[in-house]
């Protein structure tokens, strides 16, 4: 597995010299290891490595992963991808933050069940920006209305805010990033300090960090190209999942 370590060094070097072009303190983006469709074997190699945050997108293969690795107490699994509301109650078990919450009803759902197991989860809301109708989450100008009907759900600790720009352009990305912090800092009182944009993936985390990026989610610079279902053994992985839902990886 020295290949994931060699890209998992090559990463934190991105993101380092990201943050000193952006005069950004050292540590203030954290990256997040995409490894959705990796093997248990990738995790622990980027585990060992020193790394703790992981980002899944499908929850059945989220919940297989974290059993198989509980022994690694002070792991972090988040959630990227699309969440439909039937599979709340495998994030409310087993995520730690999740990355896409777009809907009032999503949001309540998870907050049943993170109340019936005793857990809390850190939440970001998945924004639209670029208004693409291809993708999830919520418009701009929702986002004010979900916001206020997630106030009282004590169960659900609202963090910041997410987004998925357009795809092989940098430019509209550049744009799509720094619409995201312009509605971070829009809506800064309703976020628990410090609020937290998630953005940025393999091909643009430099300027997503530029546009104030505190999460970067990146799979195939560290990993390389993902197993088919089939082929993940150790994770016995539902090709249901992988129909049902959908979502933002890098």
């Amino acid at each position: 597995m020295s290949d994931v370590l060699a890209g998992l060094a090559a990463v934190r070097e991105r993101i380092a010299n990201a943050e000193r072009a952006s005069s950004r303190p050292p540590g203030s983006v954290t990256l997040v290891a995409v490894s959705k469709r990796q093997t248990i074997k990738a995790i622990e190699a980027a585990y060992l490595g020193g790394q703790r945050h992981f980002g899944e997108n499908y929850a059945q293969e989220l919940a297989q992963k974290a059993e198989a690795l509980a022994h690694l107490n002070d792991i972090q699994w988040h959630f990227i991808g699309n969440l439909q509301r039937n599979k709340a109650k495998i994030i409310a078990a087993h995520a730690h933050t999740l990355h896409t919450l777009d809907s009032a009803p999503l949001a309540h759902e998870l907050h049943k069940r993170l109340e019936i197991l005793g857990r809390s989860l850190d939440v970001l809301v998945e924004v639209n920006v670029a208004r693409e109708e291809q993708k999830h989450g919520v418009l701009p100008e929702g986002l004010g209305g979900l916001v206020t009907a997630c106030a009282p759900l004590s169960c659900l600790h609202l963090r910041g805010l997410m987004t998925v720009p357009p795809a092989d352009d940098e430019a509209q990305a550049r744009a799509c990033f720094r619409g995201l912090a312009a509605l971070l800092n829009t809506a800064q009182n309703a976020f628990r300090a410090p609020a937290m944009l998630s953005m940025g993936m393999s091909d643009d985390l430099e300027t997503a960090i530029a546009a104030g990026a505190t999460f970067v989610r990146v799979g195939s610079a560290i990993f390389g190209p993902r197993a088919e279902a089939s082929s993940v053994a150790d994770t016995s992985l539902h090709r249901a999942d992988a129909v049902l839902e959908g979502g933002a990886d890098e």
